[in-house]
């Protein structure tokens, strides 16, 4: 397994609700409710049915402006590869509008190391740095001016998933940069099915499957990797709706990979809404 694998791994991640946080609104309801104050959620991170990980996210807004954090930790091979992300982005709130102020993703591997700032003005990326910068690669795909407009940043988008009229949140489009890449990613409906508490929450036991669409637009290099997860139509999300908290939270994701299926199984999710009532949810 290469040593790459968890900086792709980690990427596979974001693509497919990103930051593992994929929350959106559950039903209508006022700009100041459409968010909770906080969640915390802890993801177990497999591969091939092995367990190699956790992903930690956090979320923390107050009405007029917003963090987000998600922290990976991978460790392959019986530990003789580990890998470390940390990401953080924050913003500010406009009605129901989520803006991305900057964006910071920083990981360790063994003995590399690097990372990425960027900052935005309203919708578009302004100014990107990375350390050590990256090398020149022949074959990819150009970023152009125009790719950096109207994009949001893996974790921002999570926020600024648009609410549909109908409680099914797979039906979206959303364009991302991360840094290095624009791409899109397209949510279509596929099935319906029950979870299970090891405690009762009081929410809702069903969660809705969503088919993910990876469809890259730049800072890409069309090989194979690339064009197998272009072409995957198994890439799946199941969200859960939490009423109470007017949010869907992310219970499973699966992506498969070149190298085998990765998955992310929710361990423990907790909500405080905005009128204080907490929410636990343990799978």
């Amino acid at each position: 397994m290469p040593l790459g694998f968890g900086t792709r791994l980690a990427r596979v991640g974001l693509i497919s609700s990103i930051g593992l946080a994929f929350l959106s609104p559950a039903t209508p309801a006022k700009a100041a409710d459409v968010w909770p104050g906080t969640v915390k959620a802890t993801y177990d991170v497999n591969f091939n049915g092995l367990n190699v990980g956790t992903y930690e996210f956090n979320s923390t807004h107050d009405g007029h402006s917003y963090k987000l954090t998600g922290n990976a930790q991978l460790s392959l091979l019986l530990g003789a590869l580990h890998w470390t992300g940390a990401t953080e982005t924050t913003g500010h709130l406009t009605g129901e509008t989520a803006k991305p102020s900057k964006f910071g993703f920083e990981f360790k591997a063994q003995s590399k190391a690097g990372s990425t700032q960027m900052s935005f003005t309203d919708d578009t990326v302004t100014q990107v740095l990375h350390n050590p910068p990256p090398k020149i690669k022949e074959g990819v795909v150009p970023v152009q001016a125009q790719h950096l407009k109207g994009v949001l940043d893996p974790l921002t988008a999570v926020l600024a998933i648009s609410r549909g009229s109908s409680g099914n949140p797979c039906t979206r489009r959303i364009p991302i940069y991360d840094g290095i890449q624009c791409f899109d990613l397209i949510l279509s409906p596929k099935d319906q099915v029950q979870l299970h508490d090891q405690r009762p929450s009081g929410q809702p036991a069903t969660g809705y499957v969503c088919r993910v669409r990876y469809v890259p637009i730049a800072g890409y290099k069309p090989d194979d990797g690339t064009k197998y997860l272009a072409q995957n139509n198994d890439i799946e999300i199941v969200l859960r709706p939490l009423p109470s908290a007017n949010i869907f939270v992310p219970h499973s994701i699966t992506i498969p990979t070149m190298a085998g299926n990765a998955t992310l199984m929710a361990r423990r999710v907790n909500v405080v809404s905005n009128g204080q009532q907490q929410i636990a949810l343990v799978p």
